[in-house]
């Protein structure tokens, strides 16, 4: 069961009179969160960048199957845990894997070794 059906039909019965305070009050929450979700990965971001600047100096590649591995088995019980779909965490994770991977790609090529 996913987050969105796990809601119980009566946490969502507002008076007509309250329906557009209370979207616009989750749609503040949402925004907020997606605002974090932005600066989270930003920030993941700025890591895996001096992950990738390492990797290249020392001849290292750009991918680590056994890490990312292990990365989705984690994400995975994360997701269980959190009552998120762990099917749709392990995509998230493979579309931000990818881009890393890219950018390590790019890194190693623009670097003298």
């Amino acid at each position: 069961m996913d987050s969105v059906s796990s809601h119980r039909r009566s946490d969502l019965t507002v008076p007509d009179d309250d329906v557009r305070e209370v979207l616009a009050a989750l749609r503040d929450s949402i925004d907020n969160l997606d605002a974090a979700m932005i600066h989270l990965l930003a920030e993941r971001f700025k890591c895996t960048q001096k992950v990738g600047a390492l990797k290249a100096r020392h001849g290292m590649a750009p991918s680590d199957p056994e890490r990312e591995a292990r990365q989705i088995e984690r994400l995975h019980r994360l997701a269980r845990e959190s009552g998120l779909n762990p099917v749709f965490a392990e995509r998230f994770l493979n579309f931000v894997i990818d881009e890393v991977i890219r950018h390590h790609r790019a890194i190693a090529e623009s670097t003298d070794v």
